[in-house]
């Protein structure tokens, strides 16, 4: 059995990451999503355990000044980490996994484990962006307002990472960032 590779995608909100990861995780049956925790409510349609693991925030932060998150940060006033626990085990049974996670927490991946694979999504343009954001009317004005203003930050932070897909085309984005995952681990890897 090949050992567990990490690849992680990132992406300012609205980016389309989380549909793209969708595609990658559609196209490599053998590639398991990392479940982040997140103490925001559950949205419609979402399962604990499956989209994320929902903690009240006193858990979250018990866990946090335990030491059990490889990264977590506090976006937009909740608190989303990832829990080393579920990625050694995959790891450690030779699982690969696609993580879906805001731009600093894939590079403190990265600074965990430095063969992680770290892939940012850029949008076409910001307007475009903005129009995305406000097409998924999953935002109010002062949270879009949050999440716009985070943008400059991220797609600066993105030029750390080991490849860049601008998704301007979504069929097209998935094919690329599937190609990159294939040129850096081998096609046999996923």
């Amino acid at each position: 059995m090949l050992p567990g590779k990490l690849i992680v995608i990132s992406a300012p909100s609205g980016s389309g990451k989380t549909t793209i990861a969708k595609g990658i995780l559609q196209r490599n049956p053998g590639l398991r999503f990392s479940v982040s925790a997140t103490t925001r409510p559950m949205r419609t349609g979402e399962v604990n355990g499956r989209d994320y693991f929902f903690l009240g925030r006193e858990e979250f932060t018990r866990k946090r000044e335990e030491g059990d998150f490889v990264e977590w940060e506090e976006l937009y006033g909740d608190c989303y980490g990832t829990l080393k626990s579920e990625v050694n085990c995959a790891l450690r049974s030779g699982q690969s996994l696609l993580f879906d996670i805001d731009v600093k927490g894939g590079l403190s991946i990265k600074r965990c484990y430095p063969d992680a694979l770290l892939i940012f999504i850029r949008p076409p343009s910001l307007e475009e962006l903005k129009n995305r954001l406000v097409n998924r009317k999953t935002e109010s004005p002062a949270t879009l307002e949050r999440r716009l203003e985070r943008v400059s930050l991220e797609m600066e932070l993105g030029k750390q990472f080991d490849r860049e897909v601008v998704n301007d085309d979504l069929e097209k984005a998935v094919r690329e960032v599937q190609n990159v995952i294939e040129n850096h681990f081998g096609s046999h890897t996923t």
